[in-house]
């Protein structure tokens, strides 16, 4: 069991005490669901006429702490379905009777929707019953004067629950849906002890300061523009170079390993999604195109899987081609709701490093093993620890394909990642609809995990579009197929990695290797940084020269500022004697006192670093 799950009774437990703090406070609030998520909760609240806001969270705090010492014992109860429709009447709570109602007339497949909720389920609700049968009882928790419709599980009292503190309000439609009113929701953090509060309080502090978007705008890498439109970032020059960078290795890793460089066009019909199964799961998430001159209906590509299946579908396949790797690394296109756009973190044009392999099942082995290694080479480089989530199906009919050959594709996934030692956990429900996963969470620089790089095997797509290879007797065969992208989205990459670094990127990818800065504007100064850019220049680097007339120190920290590695600067010694003493940032420097190098010695010292992609400085 993870920290999160035993945490969670205690979560809960809060998520019903703050609601207990706000209706003492706001008799009139209405309530709808209040679950727990990622270390803490929160609850979605409806007080005609009052906006909650940041200066009422202390009252909030001060009214769940009177909860709290009061030490009130959490008391399950159940009810009938009709009865507790009254009771919601009763309460002037519309949102839970809408629920019940809900519940009473479809009750297993809502509750399989609001499970992560934790509201009005009652035990035993699962997966094993069929679907739309309504429920006859549900289950309700009292402490004190409160009571709520809620499935529970909650902490034996209120006073035994642990350190916590109000975060942030923001608006939420109800149920998620943008036609349902708007309600506030009400978040907080809570942990075990004080001290465990502290130290996530104080990496909030420090993520504030690591902000990719605060970052992006400072170091020049992205911007945004109302007249392009919401969630469609651009690069600048300095971005640009992290994207390609990083891309070009990500694709190497692979050609290293026999894949070849596809291109697909980024519209298509949506005859090609219809038989994928995208169009009939995702179509809402779909952006369709009107041609003038085609009746055909055109959608903005999704993903690439369906179109890299025509490619190999193209010609006649025998047992000794196999296995075919294709490697594409191209922008896809998905209308994500606008509330849920952030920076580079969720946008509306995403650029994938994608690839796919087409094998014989008996080849299975050999290519997860070479995309792992893949994966744990590029992660290693960017400095970030790996873990996977073995991602599965779970009991509903969310998924294509046979169950046996899902719990097949299942089994091998897991041998591998046993197999290559990785750290792992299990986890129902994240799967594709078209095959499990191996999900590659990678932690940074101030603890926060996240999910990057994936690999999944497929057997349904295959499947759905006829593809076959003639095997060794003759007969026709169905190839698997097993998708890859190392970096994943390039663009939430880089909102992750930004964030792990804190701007301070390492020499193969910054975005500015190397600064030149001028003591004077005097001739012989000016040229002798030409001369040192041109060498850099021709050897690859990526090289500034500072020749404003500004004061040395000042154009010293504007260097620092933009998170140059290596900041050279040129007086009078430099141009008479032919050798410099490099500036280091100080993340990469390895010693403290300054090497002085002749001009070509520590440009080549640079290019070295740079194609070997290392952490730290050799000088």
């Amino acid at each position: 069991m993870s920290e999160q799950q035993d945490l969670e009774p205690m979560r809960h437990s809060l998520a019903h005490i703050m609601a207990t703090a706000v209706t003492t406070l706001w008799p009139e609030a209405k309530l709808g669901v209040g679950p727990v998520v990622e270390n803490g909760f929160y609850y979605d609240i409806d007080i005609p006429g009052v906006t909650i806001s940041e200066d009422d969270f202390k009252k909030i705090e001060e009214e769940m702490r009177k909860v709290v010492n009061r030490n009130e014992p959490f008391e399950k109860s159940m009810k009938p379905i009709d009865d507790a429709l009254v009771w919601a009447r009763d309460a002037g709570q519309p949102y839970k009777e809408e629920l019940l109602n809900d519940l009473k007339r479809e009750g297993t497949t809502l509750a399989k929707e609001l499970d992560g909720a934790m509201m009005g389920l009652p035990a035993g609700i699962g997966g094993a019953a069929p679907a739309h049968v309504g429920v006859g009882e549900v289950s309700f928790y009292t402490n004190g004067s409160f009571t709520d419709l809620c499935r529970g599980p909650h902490v034996e009292s209120t006073g035994k629950v642990g350190a916590f503190k109000l975060m942030r309000v923001a608006g939420a439609y109800w149920r998620g849906n943008e036609k349902n009113p708007q309600m506030q929701r009400l978040y907080g953090v809570a942990f075990a002890t004080k001290e465990e509060l502290n130290a996530h309080l104080q990496m909030l502090e420090e993520a504030k300061k690591r902000d990719h978007r605060k970052l992006g705008k400072e170091l020049d890498l992205f911007v945004f523009s109302d007249m392009v439109g919401s969630g469609l970032p651009m690069f600048t020059p300095r971005g640009t170079v992290l994207r390609e960078e990083l891309a070009a290795f990500s694709n190497q890793l692979r050609k290293d390993r026999g894949f070849q460089s596809v291109w697909t066009p980024h519209m298509t019909k949506k005859d090609l999604y219809e038989a994928s199964g995208h169009w009939a799961k995702f179509g809402d998430e779909l952006f369709l195109v009107t041609s003038q001159e085609t009746s055909d209906q055109l959608v903005l590509k999704p993903m690439n899987c369906p179109h890299h299946t025509r490619i190999f579908e193209s010609q006649p396949r025998s047992y000794r081609d196999m296995p075919v790797r294709y490697i594409e690394t191209t922008t896809d296109y998905r209308d994500e709701k606008s509330g849920e756009l952030g920076g580079l973190s969720r946008v509306r044009a995403l650029t994938q490093d994608d690839s796919h392999v087409f094998c014989r099942p008996d080849q299975i082995e050999a290519e997860i093993d070479g995309l792992l290694s893949a994966a744990q080479e590029l992660y290693a480089t960017v400095d970030m620890k790996l873990r996977v989530r073995l991602s599965y199906r779970d009991d509903s009919d969310a998924y294509l394909g046979d169950v046996a050959l899902w719990e097949s594709a299942q089994g091998q996934l897991k041998e591998a990642v046993l197999k290559n030692g990785l750290e792992y956990f299990e986890q129902d429900g994240e799967a594709a609809f078209y095959g499990p996963k191996i999900d590659f969470m990678a932690t940074d620089a101030i603890g926060r995990e996240h999910q990057v790089a994936t690999v999944q095997l497929d057997f349904v797509q295959p499947e759905r579009f006829g593809l076959e290879y003639t095997s060794v007797e003759g007969s026709m065969e169905r190839p698997v197929m097993i998708h890859c992208a190392l970096l994943g989205s390039i663009e939430r990459f880089l909102s992750v990695y930004i964030e792990h670094t804190g701007g301070n990127f390492p020499i193969w990818l910054a975005p500015e290797q190397v600064r030149l800065i001028t003591v004077n504007q005097e001739e012989v100064t000016v040229k002798k940084a030409a001369e040192i850019a041109d060498i850099a220049y021709k050897h690859g680097l990526r090289v500034y020269v500072d020749n404003d007339n500004e004061s040395v120190g000042k154009k010293i920290r504007s260097s620092a500022k933009a998170k140059v590695p290596y900041t050279v600067v040129i007086g009078e010694r430099e141009v008479k004697d032919g050798v410099i003493s490099p500036r280091l940032r100080a993340d990469i420097a390895v010693m403290d006192a300054q090497s002085e190098l002749h001009f070509e010695q520590f440009v080549q010292t640079v290019v070295n670093e740079a194609k070997s992609r290392v952490l730290k400085s050799s000088l």
